[in-house]
């Protein structure tokens, strides 16, 4: 879709994409399972001798226990850790799910769900109400059990190596954190990666994303990579191709957004400047007109010398939506 003046503003964000996404479940190596959905947020597990880590934990238990169902036709194991990647209620509210015996983030997770865990269940449900099903089933919020701060190990057992919970950096938000196997080469990267899917940006630290934090997840060397959203990358050169995809989408934003405010314009004209920037490339991809007014409105006042994203709330996003998308 190209924007142009006085054409109708789109539906809100994901509100009308309503239709079920087809979830393709792949065994990546013995006891390592991710599930993809054509763009929706990504998920996985991985087997220790006698348990489960499963990183992410979707956006209601009704969801949450789709997943188990079909990771249950592979193994019975209990789990005993959940690992998230960062606070957002899509990828943290269906926890109660899992009966995990303990649930691990970075701590600054836990702060951020602390100060804006409601405001954003209520966001991102209204702007995804598809992802929200079965939101009856969420008995609240999600509280880390367990945090760390720069690295946590994790032996598997037996000869099943280690996993590596590692904070590379502030990008996605200010807690992200991958999930590393550095037996099998394979890499866990939450949000801060996307494989043929466009960024939300909207609680982002655009410039350290783009340098120093992809530098930290890159040099891992991960031979296989599971993004946010988008299918897994398989061999290097596809890794590679991800990691380069996500530091470019954010570079052309940085340029775009950075240039309008130089040159004394408005959040209106940087948005439609980096739409037109950005839409060829990335415009058909999941989740594109949904992100960007979000995105460019976060990086606007990041730019401006605004250092932590402002909470977004249901009405905060609707305003925005109309002052960009209208």
């Amino acid at each position: 879709m190209e924007l142009s003046r006085g054409a109708p503003m789109p539906s809100f964000a994901s509100s009308a994409d309503l239709g079920e996404k087809q979830r393709t479940l792949e065994v990546l190596a013995e006891g390592v399972y991710a599930l993809t959905a054509e763009g929706d947020p990504n998920i996985g597990a991985i087997e220790g001798e006698d348990f489960l880590l499963c990183f992410e934990a979707l956006a209601t238990p009704v969801a949450a226990r789709k997943w188990l169902t079909l990771l249950r036709e592979h193994t019975d194991k209990p789990v005993r850790y959940l690992v998230l990647s960062h606070y957002h209620a899509v990828r943290v509210l269906g926890a109660s799910a899992f009966d995990a015996q303990t649930i691990v983030a970075h701590r600054t997770t836990a702060d951020l769900i602390e100060e804006r865990g409601l405001a954003d269940w209520k966001s991102e449900f209204a702007r995804m109400p598809r992802l929200a099903n079965g939101a009856e089933s969420v008995p609240g919020l999600t509280h880390p059990t367990m945090t760390f701060a720069d690295t946590m190990t994790i032996e598997l057992g037996g000869d099943r190596g280690t996993v590596e919970l590692r904070h590379p950096g502030r990008g996605h938000t200010e807690g992200d954190l991958v999930a590393w196997l550095p037996r099998q080469g394979i890499l866990f990267a939450g949000d801060l990666v996307e494989a043929q899917a466009a960024l939300y940006t909207g609680d982002a630290f655009h410039r350290e994303w783009s340098s120093t934090t992809l530098d930290t997840v890159r040099a891992l060397g991960a031979r296989t990579l599971i993004g946010g959203r988008g299918a897994v990358s398989h061999g290097r050169a596809a890794v590679e191709a991800a990691i380069e995809q996500t530091r470019h989408f954010l570079a052309v934003m940085i340029a775009e957004v950075g240039a309008v405010q130089q040159r004394g314009g408005t959040l209106k004209e940087a948005f439609e400047a980096t739409h037109a920037a950005l839409f060829e490339d990335y415009g058909r991809w999941p989740i594109f007109e949904h992100c960007l007014p979000f995105d460019v409105s976060r990086l606007w006042d990041e730019l401006s010398g605004i250092e932590r994203p402002i909470i977004w709330t249901a009405e905060r996003d609707r305003e925005v939506w109309a002052r960009l998308q209208g």
